[in-house]
């Protein structure tokens, strides 16, 4: 006969109405973010592939063209703080709808951007709107989904993501190689469109949101916390750094595979994006890693491998730079999956402006490196980018050295008090 306590649990679980795995609305979720996931990582980086094309057509240099890239994510780091903020008060449903429908409306329009100005301030406003979905993915699935099944939950958005954002540049890439590259970003825009319309009608309504009040004095205490948080900002520090150098390498990337002696067609190049499949498999890896190594160990192998790949990189031969690309990845994705999920441990109150936060700080990384990394290669070619990608490299050595040192120090100041 089973017990009390045992029957009470059971009556608990019952009676959470939230979605759980196995029933219709949790597969229709996960279906819906999945996509989302997929259609704004697609949009995100949908002219990386195509900044060579993009730089032949309008007479523009590496760094030119690279603001394609740098002014979407830069606008999605300042808005993704705000956009969090309105989706306590607005729902998160309604938020990441509208922030979708604005995104591919623009996507719609981009292709038609008759010089590279127009260009960049369409990408930028497609930044800022994508905005709106990774500041109310997670919130709406913390309050959705029951917490045994919101590691798996988070898990698919994230795939969404990494698949989306590969898959962007792969299709723009071959459909540019037989159209142009307005043709390879006319297909992204409806590929994000059918994905946008699949979230709308597949993600089940909000049970749990409560709306909340718009209090920015409140905001701002929290995010003032936050920053003035040694660890905290340290984290995001090596957020920022880590997609430093992952923005510099895949935005000047197809500049130098277009170029002798690789001479590859835009094509082929979009394919090399198959390499963010080592991203998916690292990322996984990481909780194994911080398991046996520490964080601080698990964040200097990350920095380990991603070195090698940048120095692997420098030959001219395409498996060697392959090999790199592989070691470069690998690394940053692992470094990315330390640093992100230590954020949301550290953090003990406003963890989703804590993240808000990492967000921000990871994706100006990424604006930065991507034009940084562009200037270097048309200064100095590869060997230039290759070098703002060590510079980046050996600041996360030096911040978790200092973390390391800390620690150290901390722990005898503790010691001979608790003696």
């Amino acid at each position: 006969m089973p017990s009390a306590s045992t029957r009470a649990a059971a009556t608990h679980a019952s009676a959470d109405t939230r979605l759980a795995p196995g029933t219709p609305g949790h597969r229709r979720m996960s279906l819906a973010l999945f996509a989302a996931g997929l259609a704004a990582f697609t949009l995100l980086y949908s002219t990386q592939a195509l900044l060579p094309a993009i730089s032949a057509e309008f007479g523009a240099t590496a760094s030119a063209a690279s603001w394609t890239v740098s002014a979407a994510t830069g606008a999605l780091a300042l808005c993704v703080l705000p956009l969090s903020a309105l989706s306590e008060r607005f729902g998160r449903r309604t938020l990441m709808t509208a922030s979708l429908s604005v995104a591919v409306a623009l996507a719609l329009l981009v292709p038609l951007a008759p010089n590279l100005e127009s260009l960049v301030v369409l990408r930028a406003l497609q930044g800022a709107a994508l905005a709106g979905l990774p500041a109310s993915a997670m919130a709406y699935l913390a309050e959705e989904v029951r917490p045994k099944a919101l590691i798996g939950a988070i898990g698919l958005f994230v795939a969404g993501n990494s698949i989306g954002g590969m898959s962007g540049r792969i299709v723009s890439g071959w459909v540019a190689q037989l159209w142009g590259w307005r043709a390879g970003l006319a297909a992204v825009g409806l590929l994000s469109l059918a994905c946008a319309v699949a979230f709308r009608v597949l993600l089940p309504k909000a049970r749990h949101f409560t709306p909340g009040t718009l209090n920015p004095k409140a905001l701002a205490r929290t995010v003032r916390t936050h920053l003035s948080d040694p660890l905290l900002m340290r984290l995001y520090a090596i957020g920022a750094l880590f997609m430093t150098v992952f923005g510099a390498v895949y935005t000047v990337i197809g500049y130098r595979l277009v170029e002798a002696p690789f001479s590859l067609p835009q094509g082929v190049i979009g394919s090399i994006f198959l390499v963010y499949l080592v991203g998916t498999v690292s990322s996984a890896a990481a909780g194994k890693l911080v398991g046996r190594l520490g964080r601080r160990g698990a964040l200097y192998l990350a920095v380990s491998t991603t070195a090698a790949g940048l120095l692997l990189s420098l030959a001219d031969a395409l498996p060697a730079v392959l090999a790199g690309l592989v070691l470069i990845t690998a690394g940053f994705f692992a470094g990315h999956a330390v640093a992100s999920s230590s954020v949301s441990r550290t953090a003990k109150t406003g963890r989703a402006q804590a993240s808000a936060l990492y967000q921000s700080a990871y994706y100006l990384g990424s604006s930065a490196g991507g034009t940084l990394g562009a200037v270097a290669f048309h200064a100095g070619g590869w060997a230039g980018t290759v070098l703002i990608g060590l510079v980046a490299v050996l600041g996360v050595v030096s911040i978790t050295l200092y973390g390391t040192h800390s620690a150290r120090v901390e722990a005898r100041r503790i010691r001979p008090a608790t003696a």
